[in-house]
């Protein structure tokens, strides 16, 4: 017996002898209630051999020969060769007049080793985003956690100007927080060449990409 009939039998004859209710055998097996009625029906009658499966030792009905299966693979491995697992079910049904599912001749040449090859797509270009043409359009924060001081893990908040990349502001905290952005931001606003004017504030994480329509940091 497998180990998941033996503990059937066991939860079976445990219900037979009244030492739980079918409602705790169908949780513990997870099965319906009619399902525990009818083993238990089935084990008072024929024993412990009617929780075997039926099936076991017999040979499933869609079983494919061991002939078919060896010209599958001879075909995947000389005339469809590089033919992936798809197109070989229809080229062996319209051209062999062998009639397998995609699964089936998957599960023949996975067992030898017989990977299907896979579509190399080119690599899409990726298109980077202009910078903005002029200071005070665009401010990006963000924060990384690093171990920036030997021996003590925090977060460095920081701020850029999107135009020509120059920091305006930058802080260290334990952990990444609005405090910490809320400092890179004053320091911003003290800078003398934006005066703290910004058309769009971004931040990755915490604060959401805002449009002022004032222009200026809040």
């Amino acid at each position: 017996m497998t180990k998941k009939e033996l503990v059937r039998v066991h939860v079976i004859k445990s219900l037979i002898e009244d030492k739980m209710t079918s409602r705790d055998a169908a949780e513990v097996l997870s099965l319906s209630e009619r399902q525990i009625k009818r083993l238990k029906a089935g084990v008072k009658k024929d024993g412990e051999v009617f929780v075997i499966h039926k099936n076991r030792g017999r040979k499933p009905k869609h079983t494919i020969p061991g002939k078919r299966r060896d010209q599958i693979v001879f075909l995947a491995s000389n005339k469809y060769k590089g033919v992936n697992y798809t197109h070989l079910a229809e080229l062996l049904r319209e051209e062999e007049g062998i009639t397998i599912s995609q699964s089936s001749v998957s599960r023949i040449l996975k067992a030898k080793g017989i990977k299907s090859p896979r579509k190399h797509r080119p690599p899409k270009p990726h298109r980077s985003r202009e910078r903005k043409p002029q200071e005070g359009l665009l401010l990006q924060m963000d924060a990384s956690p690093y171990e920036w001081i030997p021996g003590i893990k925090c977060s460095l908040h920081g701020a850029i100007d999107d135009a020509k990349g120059n920091i305006t502001g930058l802080y260290f905290s334990p952990n990444e927080c609005l405090n910490g952005y809320f400092e890179v931001k004053r320091q911003t606003i003290l800078r003398e060449k934006t005066k703290g004017r910004f058309s769009v504030l971004y931040s990755k994480d915490l604060i959401d990409r805002k449009s002022s329509q004032s222009g200026h940091l809040s």
